[in-house]
Parts: structure tokens; sequence; C-alpha cells
């Protein structure tokens, strides 16, 4: 179950950390946020060191369907109803500037870089994409209203946003971090807090830092922040279809549950089937079937599935890690539209490292206010996964895991994690496995 992106591209290896080190900034996580925040805190001249636990971009980086896009679902309206003005203003401009840096960086990366318009639609309700395209228009964004589209079936509505684009997200990544300072599989197992000075310890070495950084897409510290109740994950599954017709932009339906496409060279990039991680859904049997009603001859190039951390207000968590913690941050939350808002995550926290004004720091603050009807869903399913009499539980805080059939995995449908049928740790926030297989 490679993605396509792994299958046609080659990343860079990078040793493991030997020797106890210090650094200015310790970033953990080697995926795209923690790639792109080393490489412009080099740009900056500050003196940064990335840790993975595993291999670069082995983790959601990978996985992604990799539309670089400002166009988030029908978010704008949310944002100005419940934030006002100045909040979708900086979630716009945040995204829109990060869609203008990967133009940037990419002019020296074989990538396959390709402006595209993205295009969000409805099934059923008109009126919910009309008052999306009233909210872009109020913040002078133009966006197009149309009921005609290039997919295969019709819709009520639809929105086009100009000039997006997509890419290969590994290539990037290739080309961005051969000339970082990056150790693999190089797991941090905690992080001791002091005065002046952070120590991440990574088992037989330590790591001092001024100011660390946590990019490990769930983040891992429990003591602070609150993470394990703000957030949860979500899987979706993605397929590469050749024989299939290409489309005209890059397509995404608004409910969580609904389909994406996008093409990637002479392949249909179709996905969808989004569900909460440890619950059901449709995997790739059910994607696959209905897409032969449309494309009777395709053939399945790859498949895959990405998970997304899903945040209270479904805005990330950028900034500080808690109140508490003025030198360590995070980079989170990214509600499925994790490429741009890795970028935005990596400009932000350059912004705030060098002192700089950010005109999105308050909206991604990580301590905003956690007052949200989905804080008693969270809290809900997690209780009653506690609760749930089953001895394989998970590491991270003892929720019952369930088998996820389509993927042969144990998922928790608390916070993500998952595990091989052996209980070897695939996904975080657990940092280990929940079996230990014994030795052959």
């Amino acid at each position: 179950m490679e993605s396509i992106w792994k299958k046609t591209a080659a990343l860079p290896q990078f040793p493991t950390l030997e020797e106890s080190v210090h650094t200015d900034v310790l970033i953990i996580g080697g995926g795209l946020s923690g790639l792109l925040t080393a490489y412009l805190l080099k740009e900056a001249g500050i003196r940064c060191l990335l840790v993975e636990a595993g291999r670069i971009c082995s983790g959601t980086t990978h996985n992604t369907t990799a539309k670089i896009t400002s166009q988030h679902g029908l978010i704008y309206h949310k944002l100005l109803r419940q934030g006002g003005r100045e909040r979708a203003a900086a979630y716009l401009s945040a995204n829109q500037q990060a869609l203008a840096e990967y133009r940037r960086l990419a002019e020296g990366i074989d990538c396959a870089f390709t402006q595209a318009d993205n295009v969000v639609y409805s099934l059923d309700d008109r009126e919910k994409v009309l008052r999306e395209a009233e909210a872009l228009a109020e913040l002078g964004f133009s966006a197009e209203y149309t009921e005609q589209t290039g997919l295969p079936f019709a819709v009520a509505a639809a929105l086009r946003f100009p000039q997006q684009a997509h890419f290969q997200p590994l290539q990037f990544a290739a080309g961005i971090a051969q000339h970082l300072r990056i150790y693999e599989n190089t797991p941090v197992h905690g992080i001791k807090l002091g005065q002046g000075s952070m120590t991440a310890d990574c088992g037989r070495v330590k790591i001092s830092a001024e100011n660390i950084i946590i990019a490990t897409h769930f983040p891992f510290i429990n003591r602070r922040g609150g993470y394990f109740l703000k957030m949860y994950q979500m899987r979706s599954y993605l397929l590469a279809l050749k024989n299939a017709a290409p489309v005209d932009a890059m397509y995404v339906d608004e409910a969580d549950d609904g389909l994406t496409f996008r093409n990637y060279g002479d392949m249909l990039l179709f996905g969808g089937g989004g569900h909460r991680t440890g619950k059901q859904g449709m995997a790739w049997d059910e994607l696959e079937a209905i897409a032969r009603g449309w494309y009777p001859q395709l053939e399945v190039a790859a498949r895959w599935a990405n998970q997304d951390c899903i945040t209270l207000d479904r805005i990330p968590y950028i900034g500080r890690y808690s109140p508490a913690t003025p030198q360590l941050f995070v980079a989170t939350g990214y509600n499925c539209w994790g490429i741009s808002n890795s970028m935005a995550a990596a400009l932000l926290l350059r912004d705030l490292l060098l002192g700089r004004e950010n005109a999105a720091a308050q909206l991604f603050d990580p301590a905003r206010s956690i007052l949200k009807p989905q804080l008693l869903v969270n809290a809900a399913e997690s209780t009653l996964n506690l609760l749930t009499p089953t001895t394989r539980r998970c590491p991270h805080l003892g929720c019952a895991l369930k088998w996820n059939e389509a993927e042969q995995s144990w998922d928790c449908p608390c916070h993500g994690s998952r595990f091989t049928k052996a209980g070897k740790l695939i996904n975080n926030p657990a940092n280990h496995d929940w079996y230990k297989a014994p030795r052959a």
C-alpha cells in the first residue's frame, strides 16, 4: 500500500545521531512541516537541527493528495460568522502566502509543480456554496460560483478558486532537505524543561536547545497543552487510476466523507471515504467500485490512506505549546489541509522565533478557547473507549483499540494511534508499541 509519491520519488538518507549535541532550535518531526520550518530558519540564519524517529516524510507527508490551496472546504463563511472579518482574512492571507512561498521554492526543484484551479462542490446544498461565495466577496477574493463542473456526476453547486497548485511532495521534500542538518532513526522519548534551555531525551544521546518545535503530526507530550482533548484523527483513502478521464481542476466535496479528484501525469487520483480513526467507513474496495461506474477500463496503479488531525474549530494549532512553556512550540491540527498549512506553520514559527509580527499568530494560537461543542464529543468518545473492556489498549492514554479490517491494523478511536496486527506502532500520538513481539 505505497502511495504514488513513494513509488515515483527517492528521498535522501541521513545518519542517526550518535553523540549529544546543542543547537539553537531543535525540530522534532521530519514531515513537511518540520522540513519547511528548518529550511526557513536556515535561510534566516538560525542554527537548527531536525530529528525524525524513522525516515523523513514517512508519515502523513507521503500519504497526502498534495494539493496546495487556500480553499479548505467552505470555511470562510464560518470564520466570518464566528470570528469576524479579521480572523477570516488572516486565515486566507496565511494560506495564500503559503501558496506563494511554495511557488518560490519550487522554482529550483523538479517536483511536478503545476498550477491548477481548486473547486469545492456540494452535492445537495446550493445555499451553503452561495454563502461561501458571498463571504469571499466580502474578503475581496475572486472565486467563481458555478453549477457546472468537469466531474462525471451532477452537483448542486461549486466554488472555484483560481491559480492554486499541486506537486509531487516527496520530490519537493527531497529538494529542500538535502542541505539541512537532519538525523533520521533518532526518536525523542521525552523533553526535560528548564530555564533558558531544554533537553530532548533520545535514549543514548541528548539534545539541548534554547527552543524546541514539535512537528510530529499529533503532539506526544500530554502534560501540557491538552491536545488529547483538543483533537481527534480521521482516515481517508486514495487510489491512483490509469485509464480514467482527467479532470479540469482539483475537486473536493465539502462533506467530510465526500470524494476528491486531481490529475497526476496520466493518472487520476481519486479518493474519499473520510471517517474517524477507529470507526467504520468506506475504504479502497468501495472507492474502486464507485470509480468503475464511471471508468470501466480503469487500472489501479497505487492505493494508500491518509490520517488527519481535526481540531475543535477546524483551525490549526501553531505557536507556543502552552502558556507555561514559552520556548516550546507546536504545529498540528491541519484538518485535511496539511500541505498549505505546513507552509503557513513554517512561516509563522519562523516569525515567532525571530520576534516578528505575524497577522495569523492570534488565529492559530494553541491557547485559544477550547469551549467548543466538539470538546464534549471528544471527551465522550474517550470516556466510552476507556471503559470498553479489552486487552488491546493504546499505550498513549489507555483507550480500547478497534480492528480495522480494510487496513489490517489496530486503531485507537480516541486519538488515532495505529498499530500492526502484531502490535507494532504505525501512527502516533503513542510513542511505542502496545505489544513487543518475542525475539525469533
